[in-house]
């Protein structure tokens, strides 16, 4: 029997219980709230994400595979806003409905990888930027990794929680909590039957399933801040 199919009737939820996994390496699942997103991400720390943890996220979760950057080392690395730089008439009106604006930036391939769209590859490509995040200034991007690529970043707000309370930000706060790399992956829990964001109740119906936390984002923000 998989992890996945295990029953943890006893798993926690909650801030403590968000900061002892990542500490630990593990996911955890992160619901923005009702009046953004209105999504549950699950969230790892980037350096702890193997192929089987890609494979989770793209069959449990079904939402966009992203690494989130802190905003020192997206400044470090020279990661730009994805809008500021589409020279296309698209990118001219981006108004959201959740927010002033998108963390995407560049999406991008390790370049030892091949297609760079594998498990293997994008699991690759995911610890390599938390090891370039840990000390971004000894780090050579551009040598170590080209665009277009497999991995969307995303760039956090410069002040984190008190600037945004995004899945990009929530979770390099809990990274910075526990002492791990400013890269985080995001992925959003998608409903099979409706094709929306997995509602909260499922959300941690799923982490009890999984021995997986389940937080709110009301609850770091809280405690973080």
């Amino acid at each position: 029997m998989s992890r996945s199919d295990k029953m943890h009737p006893e798993s926690k939820h909650g801030v403590e219980a968000a900061l002892t996994a990542f500490r630990a390496g593990e996911p955890v699942l992160i619901h923005d709230a009702a009046d953004r997103e209105g999504e549950t991400d699950l969230v790892y720390p980037a350096s702890a994400v193997t192929p089987d943890a890609v494979a989770r996220m793209r069959n449990d979760a079904g939402g966009l595979i992203c690494t989130a950057v802190s905003d020192g080392v997206a400044d470090a690395f020279d990661l730009p806003f994805l809008q500021d730089v589409i020279d296309h008439p698209v990118a001219a009106d981006h108004d959201l409905d959740y927010d002033e604006r998108s963390s995407f930036s560049l999406t991008v391939n390790h370049r030892d990888t091949f297609t760079g769209i594998t498990d293997e590859d994008r699991a690759l490509t995911i610890t390599e930027l938390a090891d370039a995040a840990s000390d971004p200034e000894a780090a050579d991007f551009a040598d170590e990794f080209r665009a277009p690529g497999h991995v969307h970043l995303l760039r956090a707000a410069p002040d984190l929680l008190d600037d945004r309370l995004g899945h990009t930000e929530l979770g390099i706060a809990l990274a910075a909590a526990t002492d791990q790399s400013p890269a985080v992956v995001v992925c959003e829990m998608l409903d099979d039957e409706t094709g929306e964001a997995l509602p909260p109740a499922a959300a941690r119906t799923y982490g009890e399933r999984n021995d997986i936390p389940y937080v709110e984002g009301s609850e770091i923000a809280e405690r973080l801040r």
